[in-house]
């Protein structure tokens, strides 16, 4: 029994050492092996490695993947025309020369982040401070990160480099401060109320205008309507008359007893009518007193 746990110890003695040798490296990382505290090797592609086990050498890995630095403050940066502006900004970003990273910059990716962040906000400050708000949203923003992406590069690569490349700069937004950008909108939202007002007006005076011309066009309209009304109906009777006349003159007595008749027809049968006349001397009701005229008298 002692002999098999002595092998038995043996093997895990062994076990472990060899375990403690061996160290894998992923696709994603670069690994770097340290001997008592230098940097021994840093080792590029995937795969199983191995190296003296602890204390005599010690592994670790930094990422080699593109790496994504946001803007971590919101202090405002100033334009050409002194107008305080808060900007959102992204870098994006890669460990190329562990050893330089690790010698000049920091042991993690952390420590990267929070030096590029900086040397990141001072290149912006510098190229927002020549340029005006207009500029900075408009015109010259795509320069403006070309420009800061450039000064980022040329700091990181200086004496001292860092081992990064410098991918991409990006500005997500551009905006005043809290304070200017509420009297921007109450200035914005006067300048849209008195276009609206203005528009008012001109569309209540152009209404009364358009009014105004229908009631005329309305009155022109019923006068000339009157007029040829009244025309025609003078015609009518124009023509009228000149039918009765000539029917009228050809029997003068039956034009006599007709117009009696209409006027019969005017005067009585109405409800409500009074009429105070004697039928014996009255030349009103003639017709009535007279006999019907026979055939033969015409």
């Amino acid at each position: 029994m002692n002999k098999i746990g002595f092998f038995g110890v043996a093997l895990l003695v062994v076990l472990g050492l060899l375990g403690s040798t061996l160290f894998v490296v992923d696709q994603r990382q670069f690994g770097v092996v340290y001997q008592l505290g230098q940097i021994k090797e840093v080792i590029t592609q995937p795969g199983l490695n191995f190296k003296l086990p602890p204390p005599f050498q010690n592994v670790s890995y930094i990422d080699k993947r593109l790496l994504t630095l946001d803007s971590m403050d919101t202090e405002p940066l100033l334009t050409a025309e002194k107008q305080r502006v808060v900007i959102d900004w992204y870098v994006r970003w890669r460990i190329t020369d562990p050893q330089a990273y690790i010698r000049n910059v920091g042991l993690d990716e952390a420590a990267g982040a929070l030096q590029l962040n900086r040397v990141v906000r001072n290149a912006f400050q510098e190229e927002i401070n020549r340029r005006t708000v207009g500029e900075l949203i408009a015109s010259q923003r795509d320069s403006l990160m070309n420009d800061v992406k450039r000064e980022v590069s040329d700091a990181v690569k200086g004496a001292k480099p860092w081992g990064i490349d410098i991918v991409d700069v990006r500005i997500t937004r551009a905006d005043y401060v809290a304070s200017i950008t509420e009297s921007v909108y109450r200035r914005m939202e006067a300048e849209r109320q008195r276009v609206a007002n203005e528009l008012r007006s001109t569309g209540a005076a152009e209404g009364e205008q358009i009014r105004a011309d229908a009631d005329r066009q309305r009155e022109v309209t019923v006068a000339n309507a009157a007029r040829d009304a009244e025309k025609v109906r003078g015609e009518g009777d124009a023509q009228a008359n000149a039918i009765y006349g000539e029917a009228f003159g050809k029997d003068p007595q039956f034009a006599e007893f007709y117009r009696s008749l209409d006027a019969y027809k005017a005067s009585i049968g109405k409800r409500g009518d009074l009429l105070v006349v004697d039928p014996a001397s009255s030349d009103f009701f003639k017709a009535l007193r007279q006999a019907p005229p026979t055939a033969g008298t015409r």
